[in-house]
C-alpha cells in the first residue's frame, strides 16, 4: 500500500523536530530529491540547503539535472568539491569504496558547509530497501558522522519514494537510478579520472541514442553494456547496434559487449560482500 503524503510529512516533521537548518546530501536522484522536498514542506525553503558533492565520479549531465530539480523544489544548491580520489583506499576500489566516498562527502559538509550556512543537522536519502542491502557501506559513514536518514527510518521503500515523488510533482519521479561513475569499474581495478571519463562519455553517447537507462562497465579494452531487458532486442538490431558500437568506441573502448542479464544493481559489489558474509 502506498504511503500517504500528508502522514509521511507529519512523520518527517517529528523526526526533524528541533532542527534549525538542515543540509541534505543531495545527488539529484529521486531519493535525495524527495527528502529535500519533504524537508521544505516541514521546515520551509529558507531552512534547507541542498549539498552536492562534485568530483570526477559525478557525470556532467547528472550535475546539471540535480540543479534543475532543486530549482523546481525551490532550494539553493551548494556545491562542495570532494577529493575522494586523493585517498589511496578509495582508489584501490575494494568493496568498501562507497564508504570512503561518503566519508569524504560528510567530512567536507562538516568542515566546509556547516558553519558557513548555519546547518544544525545533515541528512541523506537512504531508503528502507537500501538499508537492508549488504552492498551499501556508505551507511557506515553516515552513522559515524551522525547523519540522519529519515526515509529509511520511516520504512519508505523505493516504490514508496517514487509514489511520493509523483504526489509532489517532482520532475525526476521516474528517473532511473544513476550510481556514481566509479561503480562501473570492477573492484580492485584502480579508480582514476581517465577511466571515469571513458565511462561518462560512453554512457552519455548511449543516452543520446535513446537509451536513458544504461550502464557501461569498464573492463579495460572491453565495455560491457547493461540495458533494461526491454531494450535488448533493439540493441542487437540495425541500425542501433552499429550506432552503439561506434558511440562506445569513440569513448576509447576497443570492444563492445552487451550483457544479456540486463541492468544489474550492485553487479560488482554484491557477489563480494555476499561471499564474505559482509
Amino acid at each position: 500500500m502506498s504511503r500517504d503524503l500528508d502522514s509521511v510529512t507529519t512523520e518527517v516533521a517529528q523526526l526533524l523536530a528541533g532542527v534549525e537548518r538542515l543540509g541534505v546530501a543531495y545527488s539529484g536522484g529521486v531519493d535525495s530529491s524527495l527528502l529535500l522536498a519533504l524537508a521544505v514542506r516541514v521546515l520551509g525553503a529558507d531552512r534547507v540547503v541542498a549539498v552536492l558533492g562534485i568530483s570526477p565520479s559525478l557525470a556532467a549531465d547528472e550535475r546539471a539535472g540535480a540543479h534543475d530539480v532543486a530549482v523546481s523544489i525551490g532550494v539553493p544548491v551548494v556545491e562542495v568539491a570532494t577529493h575522494e580520489g586523493d585517498n589511496p583506499a578509495y582508489r584501490a576500489n575494494g568493496p568498501d569504496r562507497c564508504y570512503h566516498c561518503k566519508d569524504e562527502l560528510f567530512t567536507r559538509i562538516g568542515s566546509d558547509v556547516v558553519a558557513t550556512h548555519g546547518i544544525t543537522a545533515v541528512a541523506y536519502g537512504e531508503n528502507a530497501d537500501d538499508a537492508r542491502r549488504p552492498d551499501r557501506p556508505g551507511a557506515r559513514a553516515a552513522t559515524e558522522h551522525a547523519v540522519l536518514r529519515p526515509l529509511a527510518e520511516l520504512g519508505l521503500t523505493k516504490a514508496d519514494v517514487r509514489s511520493l515523488a509523483h504526489a509532489l510533482g517532482l520532475p525526476n519521479a521516474d528517473k532511473p537510478a544513476a550510481p556514481c561513475l566509479a561503480s562501473r569499474i570492477p573492484h580492485f581495478t584502480v579508480v582514476d579520472p581517465s577511466r571515469l571519463a571513458q565511462v561518462e562519455a560512453a554512457e552519455q553517447a548511449l543516452r543520446t541514442l535513446g537509451l536513458p537507462d544504461c550502464r557501461v562497465r569498464h573492463h579495460g579494452e572491453v565495455a560491457r553494456v547493461e540495458l533494461p531487458e526491454a531494450d535488448l532486442p533493439r540493441a542487437v538490431s540495425s541500425p542501433l547496434r552499429e550506432q552503439m558500437v561506434c558511440a562506445v568506441r569513440r569513448a576509447g573502448f576497443r570492444f563492445v559487449a552487451l550483457d544479456l542479464m540486463g541492468i544489474q544493481s550492485g553487479a560488482f559489489t554484491l557477489p563480494l560482500v555476499t561471499a564474505s558474509g559482509g
